[in-house]
């Protein structure tokens, strides 16, 4: 895909919605960092309907932590994984509290050292809570980066690196937002809406579902 496709498909996505928000509910930094480690192989629509129960009883690192795995577990148990979840967000905030005082840090190798903090976590905490223009590769980005022939890669990190390389800096703050958006509801994974579809004329997917 040349780069003048390219700036044509984020001139779109900006035209069409141009401050594009993530459908997770936070309200801080430290709940957004705990709602996207739940947000792992869940909707965002379980994990904020367990959040809103959690956040209005324990909103902090020091709250969080005093509840322990054992009273964390009866607000996420609906949430897939949330055992391994529940451990991977005590020992979280034991860190965050042991290293930054309770603080979320607006740093990658910070972020990535606390517990079930991988690189697409930090991605998405250094983006939206910290404005910085990072992409966080999930499975709706990778595939429509695949699919459309923006940015091709094996594994997510390939992608995001071509990404990086080539998503114009104006649009770099908000794209892994239009292309999340864009694969959750427009190109889907077993059925995509590409006669919905607003880059469906600038995509290379060989196989477009154009009825």
């Amino acid at each position: 895909m040349n780069p003048d496709k390219r700036r044509q498909i984020f001139e779109r996505f900006r035209a069409a919605n141009p401050e594009p928000k993530g459908e997770l509910e936070y309200r801080t930094p430290f709940e957004l960092l705990v709602a996207v480690i739940l947000s792992a192989q869940a909707t965002d629509k379980g994990v904020n309907a367990a959040t809103r129960k959690l956040f209005a009883h324990a909103a902090t690192a020091k709250a969080l932590l005093a509840l322990g795995e054992a009273g964390l577990i009866p607000y996420i148990q609906t949430i897939g994984l949330f055992r391994a979840k529940a451990k991977n967000i005590i020992g979280m905030c034991r860190l965050l509290l042991e290293r930054h005082g309770g603080v979320v840090p607006a740093d990658r190798a910070a972020l990535e050292a606390l517990p079930g903090v991988g690189r697409k976590t930090a991605n998405v905490v250094l983006n939206i809570a910290f404005g910085q223009p990072t992409i966080a590769v999930d499975t709706h980005l990778f595939r429509v980066a695949n699919r459309t022939g923006l940015a091709k890669g094996k594994d997510v990190l390939a992608v995001e690196t071509r990404l990086n390389k080539f998503v114009p800096d104006a649009f770099k703050l908000h794209a892994h937002h239009w292309l999340i958006l864009h694969g959750r509801y427009v190109c889907q994974a077993r059925k995509p809406r590409c006669g919905d579809c607003l880059i469906a004329d600038l995509c290379e997917y060989r196989a477009k579902a154009v009825a």
